[in-house]
C-alpha cells in the first residue's frame, strides 16, 4: 500500500490559530483497527458480563452435587465396613462349623485364606471386586460345609447309640455257654432281661427290612440303618411294624417277650456292620 499523508484541521475556538495535525494513512487503519478491537473487547466483556448468573447457578448445582456424592460415598464405605465386619464373624462361624462337619480342608482344590479387611480403593475398581470375590469364596464354604453336616447328622442318626428296652443286661456279646444246648458257642448280641410287654424302641433312624418269626428269634424285627449298620430284636411278644416302614430313633417297634428259643422273658438284640455281628455296647452311649 502506497503511504500517504492527510492533513488535518482543527479550529478550537473563533479567535484561537488554526492547528494542522498531519497523519498518515497507515496511521488512520491503526485507529480503525484499535477501535474496532475495542469494541470487540467490550462486546465479549459484556457477553461474560451477562452471562455469569448462569454460570453461578450451574456452578451452585454442581457443589450440591458434590455434597450428595460425598455423602453417599461415606455412607457407602460405612456399609462397606459393616459388611466387612460380618465377612469377618462369619468366616470364624465358618471355622467352627467345619471343625463340626469334621472338616479339615475346606476346599482342597482352592487356596483359603482370602480373610482379613478388604482396603477399598475409590481410584481401582477391582478392590471391590475382592469383596464380591470373598462373598463368594464365603458362600462356597458354607455350601460344602452344609452338604457335609448333612451327610454327618445322616450318620449320626443311623448309629444305633441307645439301649432299645430298659432292663438287666443278663449275657454279653462274645463267647458263652449256651443256656438250651448247655454248649460253648457265640453269642452274637445282648440279652436284657426285662418285664413281658416293656417297649422295644428303634435305637437309630432306619428302615424296617423284617418283621415277623424268624427262626429261633421268635417275633422278630430286622432294622437297616444305612452305612453298612443293621439292628436284629428277637422274642418280642408283640410287632409293632411292618416291612417297609420307616422308623426313627426312640420309635417303638415292638415289646418284649418270650417268643422262639427263649428260656424266659427278655430282648436279644443285635448289630451287624457290614453283615457281621459286632458288639453293640460299642454304639450304645447310654447304658443307663
Amino acid at each position: 500500500m502506497e503511504r500517504k499523508n492527510y492533513t488535518v484541521i482543527l479550529v478550537p475556538h473563533a479567535r484561537a490559530k488554526f492547528r494542522k495535525l498531519q497523519v498518515s494513512n497507515f496511521q488512520i487503519w491503526g485507529i480503525a483497527l484499535a477501535v474496532l478491537l475495542g469494541t470487540v473487547l467490550s462486546g465479549v466483556v459484556g457477553w461474560l458480563y451477562f452471562r455469569s448468573p448462569v454460570d453461578e447457578e450451574r456452578l451452585e448445582g454442581l457443589r450440591a452435587e458434590n455434597r450428595q456424592l460425598r455423602e453417599v460415598n461415606r455412607g457407602f464405605e460405612t456399609s462397606v465396613r459393616e459388611l466387612q465386619s460380618k465377612l469377618d464373624t462369619y468366616e470364624e462361624r465358618t471355622r467352627k462349623l467345619a471343625i463340626v462337619a469334621g472338616l479339615e480342608e475346606l476346599d482342597s482344590t482352592t487356596e483359603t485364606g482370602i480373610g482379613g479387611p478388604v482396603v477399598l480403593d475409590r481410584r481401582d475398581p477391582e478392590s471391590l471386586g475382592l469383596l464380591d470375590a470373598q462373598v463368594d469364596h464365603l458362600s462356597g464354604q458354607l455350601d460344602t460345609i452344609e452338604s457335609e453336616l448333612d451327610e454327618r447328622y445322616r450318620w449320626i442318626s443311623s448309629v444305633p447309640s441307645i439301649m432299645p428296652t430298659r432292663g438287666l443286661l443278663t449275657s454279653g456279646f462274645g463267647t458263652r455257654w449256651d443256656p438250651i444246648t448247655g454248649k460253648r458257642a457265640l453269642h452274637e448280641g445282648l440279652d436284657i432281661s426285662a418285664r413281658r410287654g416293656r417297649p422295644v424302641v428303634a435305637p437309630a433312624d432306619g428302615l424296617v427290612v423284617r418283621a415277623g418269626r424268624i427262626g429261633y428269634l421268635g417275633r422278630a424285627v430286622y432294622l437297616s440303618h444305612g452305612y453298612g449298620l443293621t439292628t436284629r430284636f428277637g422274642h418280642l411278644s408283640e410287632i409293632d411294624v411292618d416291612p417297609g416302614d420307616e422308623v426313627k430313633r426312640g420309635d417303638v417297634i415292638g415289646y418284649v417277650g418270650s417268643t422262639g428259643r427263649s428260656t424266659g422273658s427278655h430282648l436279644h438284640y443285635e448289630v451287624h456292620r457290614d453283615g457281621r455281628p459286632v458288639d453293640p455296647l460299642a454304639y450304645i452311649l447310654d447304658r443307663s
